[in-house]
């Protein structure tokens, strides 16, 4: 079956343009309700957690009345990021959670997303049954559901945060500045950091409904890069507006993606942590990154862009750690899905053991130039199949001769090809970059 309404990762849009409206939020709440309640059954309760969007708040009650017409209790978690809804859920051992984010879009966008009472994902299955439920006339359940407001939620997830670390584990010495986008983390990450030891110089954490990622975030680090620099910190953090995404910035001021964090938290499990069995990118993951962990005896393997492609993949794997060069860390040794607070945690953790600034414990690694072209199709076509479009892509890999890859990969969003090479020669990048480009915009226009 096709999915009508739900995404890679939930259910997202516009607020106010179908479906992100609050009549449909209200029979989402029912639909999620009546099928999560005749599946799992047991609690009988659903948490909801929010990001600090302004629409969130009206997002929170229609859904609240849509699952309490359904018979379930539901426990509102208020502002939380999105990880830590799926370890309340855990905890609480509820039915599930869900999330009213849109992660690091703009205010003007939210969405849904959907965790189990194990803290993941739902599953596809799950997720078609709530659409199907969604064209039934919604009836009240003969006994309706409460709700209470979890007033400790935040102190839940800020002591979880700590208790990842070893014992004994402190940042007594080091200045922080984090950067909370004006979303999730603004009011736990600081004490999270703080309580740990650590000098916070905090920015972004005055949320007012409609500042969340504005100019900040871990999509739009450049504030936090000349602070760091300003203040002498010996590092920065950012987050996006949900927090399941981090990016660092080192005291030198420049960023350190998801591909280098994967490769500080690989590199620190392969030496201190007892092994690291491999790794899951995606097929954005720079090819320094794969050079770098094959350099570790570590084995890597590229899932599709999406943290779900991610996590079926370590899944299938049997590994515990993978993710995004967006920042979308996944360390299931931990947690259940993307969170950056614990991936924040890890590099922490690394640098304290290896004794080395951020600057320096990188450079294990070093990215690839990339040059990243995007073309317009007036057709649909699948490029992997077209004959003149894959002799051009063995061109450009014989002149590469193994020191680089190219990637051409269709836009889910947009009408569009994206043609990525990745070199150690980054004139030569750019050159292969637009000649395959040309040839492709020839086939596809």
């Amino acid at each position: 079956m096709s999915r009508k309404y739900f995404g890679t990762d939930g259910i997202r849009g516009l607020v106010g343009e179908a479906p992100i409206t609050p009549d449909f939020m209200l029979k989402l709440g029912w639909a999620a309700g009546r099928v999560l309640m005749d599946r799992f059954g047991g609690s009988n309760l659903i948490l909801i957690g929010k990001d600090t969007r302004i629409s969130g708040y009206m997002f929170e009650s229609a859904l609240q009345a849509g699952l309490i017409n359904a018979g379930v209790d539901v426990g509102l978690l208020g502002p939380m990021p999105t990880p830590g809804v799926a370890y309340l859920t855990r905890t609480f051992q509820a039915q599930a959670g869900i999330v009213i984010s849109a992660s690091h879009n703009s205010y003007v966008d939210n969405g849904i997303k959907f965790f189990s009472g194990t803290g993941t994902k739902l599953p596809d299955e799950l997720e078609l049954l709530i659409e199907a439920e969604l064209e039934k006339p919604m009836i009240t359940a003969e006994r309706l559901g409460k709700a209470r407001r979890i007033a400790d939620a935040s102190g839940r997830y800020i002591e979880f945060c700590k208790g990842t670390m070893p014992w004994g584990f402190s940042l007594q010495g080091l200045t922080i500045v984090l950067d909370c986008a004006n979303g999730a983390t603004y009011n736990m990450a600081p004490s999270v950091f703080t309580e740990l030891g650590a000098r916070v110089v905090p920015m972004f954490v005055e949320p007012n409904g409609t500042n969340i990622n504005r100019s900040c975030g871990s999509t739009k680090p450049e504030a936090l890069q000349e602070k760091v620099v300003e203040v002498g910190a010996d590092l920065g953090i950012a987050f996006d507006g949900d927090g399941d995404r981090v990016v660092f910035v080192d005291h030198k001021g420049e960023l350190v993606d998801g591909d280098e964090i994967l490769y500080i938290i690989a590199a620190y499990q392969k030496e201190f942590g007892g092994g690291c069995e491999g790794v899951v990118g995606t097929l954005m993951s720079n090819f320094g990154f794969e050079l770098g962990l094959k350099n570790l005896g570590v084995p890597f393997s590229r899932a599709n862009v999406g943290d779900r492609y991610v996590i079926e993949r370590m899944i299938e794997n049997g590994w515990t750690l993978g993710g995004e060069n967006s920042g979308h860390i996944v360390c299931s040794n931990v947690t259940t899905t993307g969170d950056g607070i614990i991936a924040a945690l890890q590099v922490l953790l690394a640098m304290t053991t290896i004794g080395n600034k951020l600057h320096k414990i990188k450079k294990g690694m070093t990215k690839l130039p990339q040059t990243m072209i995007n073309v317009r199709m007036s057709r649909r076509l699948n490029v992997a199949t077209d004959e003149t479009i894959q002799a051009a892509v063995a061109e450009v890999e014989a002149k590469l001769a193994g020191t680089g890859r190219v990637l051409l990969r269709p836009s889910g969003t947009e009408p569009v090809v994206r043609v990525m090479i990745e070199g150690q020669d980054r004139q030569q990048v750019k050159e292969l970059a637009q000649e395959l480009a040309a040839v492709v915009e020839r086939v596809l226009n």
